[in-house]
């Protein structure tokens, strides 16, 4: 028997992405357990905490379960106002940065500084690497792949494009993608705007079901969302992968942050992270 919903916020003085992000990968560890999320960010003031804590405390639902709060506060007066709640409060700023505090022999952080500009120049890649993978997405603007650290393949709706942004977003990395048509599919060697830079190539692939159902949703009963015709194209793109050689991974039980971490370790890419 499944347990009931379960109310569960993510609270900043900040963007909250912080606590959205770190959040959202804990409860992804308890797949039995149904979750509601709320993000509430720019709780900088004791009124908008005392509104929030409210709001939490109101949150025990009719089983009498407790809600979760995973809160990056940064500022220890709306902190203990939170921890006053009824709630299970989760604190990973005043939990892991003492002990870094410790080891570094550094001064705490400054309240809000999770997600500020550390590096202008890194910044400035991964501004630069989103508006790559925005125009050449799709298969736009082949003329310049080689520019590319990856160009990523796959048919319609395979997750080409939610993984190029999320790796321009998160690590600068320049993705482009190209969707194999059944045009392309019809002939043995490569497309050949793809054909210089085999060695940049990664692709996507699902399973029948899910590309199905996600066509199904895009265009209702039509010849694209078929099962005669998915099934047709992911055999076809992946001989493709197998004869060109071309390394591929199936995407339909990964999340995007999943596929972008294959894609890195396989491609050795390198990730503009904080240095």
């Amino acid at each position: 028997m499944q347990s009931p919903t379960r109310l569960v916020f993510f609270l900043s003085n900040g963007t909250a992405i912080t606590a959205e992000t770190l959040g959202l990968s804990l409860l992804a560890q308890f797949p039995d357990h149904k979750f509601q999320t709320r993000t509430i960010p720019f709780i900088d003031t004791l009124e908008k905490a005392h509104a929030v804590a409210e709001e939490v405390n109101c949150g025990i639902n009719e089983a009498n379960q407790l809600p979760i709060v995973i809160c990056t506060m940064g500022d220890d007066d709306l902190m203990k106002i939170i921890n006053q709640t009824k709630a299970l409060v989760i604190d990973p700023f005043g939990d892991i940065l003492p002990r870094l505090e410790k080891v570094l022999a550094a001064q705490h952080h400054q309240p809000g500084q999770s997600h500020r500009t550390v590096n202008p120049s890194l910044y400035e890649s991964r501004i630069e690497a989103i508006d790559f993978a925005m125009q050449h997405d799709d298969g736009g603007r082949t003329h310049s792949y080689d520019e590319a650290d990856i160009i990523l393949l796959g048919v319609s709706r395979s997750g080409k494009t939610p993984s190029c942004l999320y790796l321009a977003l998160q690590f600068g990395i320049k993705a482009a993608n190209y969707p194999i048509t059944e045009e392309d599919m019809q002939y043995e060697k490569l497309p050949e705007p793809l054909r210089p830079f085999k060695e940049r190539l990664y692709g996507l692939t699902t399973n029948l079901t899910r590309l199905a159902n996600v066509r199904q949703e895009r265009r209702p009963d039509s010849r694209y969302s078929s099962l005669e015709q998915c099934r047709y194209e992911l055999r076809a793109v992946e001989d493709m992968y197998r004869r060109h050689e071309i390394p591929y991974i199936n995407t339909s039980e990964m999340s995007v942050e999943e596929i972008s971490a294959r894609i890195i370790r396989d491609n050795e890419l390198h990730r503009t992270d904080l240095n």
